[in-house]
């Protein structure tokens, strides 16, 4: 089983990556391009956990070591 976790940044979280990616894409000729927002995506290869537990153990590493929780958002996708 895997898992994929999706991590960006919450609302009002200042995000100078996103800006600078936008500035890149209006540089580029993408005029039509808003406000960008930058984030990450981590996939997991888990080993012997059960379907059952998968979602617990997945959210225990992600408010430990994956997601910065006070400016951070994550979501959970388990994957066959």
């Amino acid at each position: 089983m895997k898992a994929r976790v999706t991590i960006s940044l919450k609302n009002g979280v200042l995000d100078p990556q996103g800006k600078a990616i936008s500035h890149a894409l209006h540089g580029l000729g993408f005029d039509n391009v808003g406000e960008v927002r930058q984030g990450k995506i981590i996939e997991l290869e888990l080993g012997d956990i059960s379907a059952s537990d998968a979602p617990s153990v997945v959210d225990k590493m992600c408010t430990q070591l994956l997601a910065n929780t006070v400016i951070e958002n994550y979501s959970v996708e388990l994957l066959d």
